[in-house]
């Protein structure tokens, strides 16, 4: 499952990316209420865990916007307005459920789980003999289940997402590992390394291309 975030306090932002990630998550961040409907407009996501007071453009004008715009992904607003009028006016601008500050980890992972498992078109992925489940965070190989790692999960999950392109390095340490530089270390190859004896037969489906990254191809 594919989840924006938009929340603009930089300590709590960074808490809730570590979180869903350990949780098997691919997670994008942003700070301004702008910038999520610009992005929202040109990526889909499973969900957006939204909160209420951000610079420029607030959460309220975010949710109406994106529901507008047509988009029927769950959003998840994070509030420290706990008044009855005030959730009211959230869930009249399109949001699907409230979380107030401050809260409990165990029940924002909770909340995010129940609103993945509404039907909204987009839990299966797809692509050859690869078969992902973004709400269980399972996935089989030609009927096969593959027993893997929460990283190897959001790794593999990501290059099938992104079949066909070629993903480079760097960007698979940002969406995979939170890492927004090369810390220098071989962890990418690695954890491709463990991907590919996992998938036996299916191993060269991870193309490394060299000086740049891998691309999962579709024939193989």
């Amino acid at each position: 499952m594919k989840i924006l975030i938009v929340e603009d306090n930089k300590k709590l932002a960074s808490f809730l990316l570590r979180a869903l990630a350990e949780e098997g998550y691919v997670v994008d961040l942003v700070e301004d209420g702008g910038v999520a409907i610009t992005q929202s407009r040109s990526i889909s996501y499973d969900l957006v865990i939204l909160d209420w007071m951000l610079p420029t453009v607030d959460g309220l004008t975010v949710c109406r916007t994106l529901r507008s715009a047509g988009a029927t992904m769950p959003i998840l607003m994070l509030t420290a307005r706990a008044e009855i009028q005030e959730r009211v006016a959230g869930l009249d601008a399109g949001a699907d459920d409230f979380l107030p500050k401050p809260f409990d980890l165990g029940e924002l992972l909770a909340r995010v789980r129940a609103l993945g498992r509404r039907g909204h078109g987009d839990r299966y992925l797809e692509v050859g003999p690869v078969r992902i489940d973004r709400h269980e965070r399972t996935v089989t190989l030609s009927g096969r289940r593959l027993d893997l790692t929460p990283r190897e999960f959001l790794l593999l999950s990501y290059l099938v997402r992104e079949a066909g392109r070629v993903v480079p390095r760097t960007e698979l340490l940002q969406k995979v590992w939170e890492l927004s530089f090369d810390p220098g270390s071989n962890v990418v190859e690695v954890h491709v390394k463990n991907l590919r004896t996992k998938l036996g037969e299916h191993a060269a489906r991870i193309e490394t291309v060299r000086g740049v990254g891998y691309r999962w191809q579709n024939e193989a």
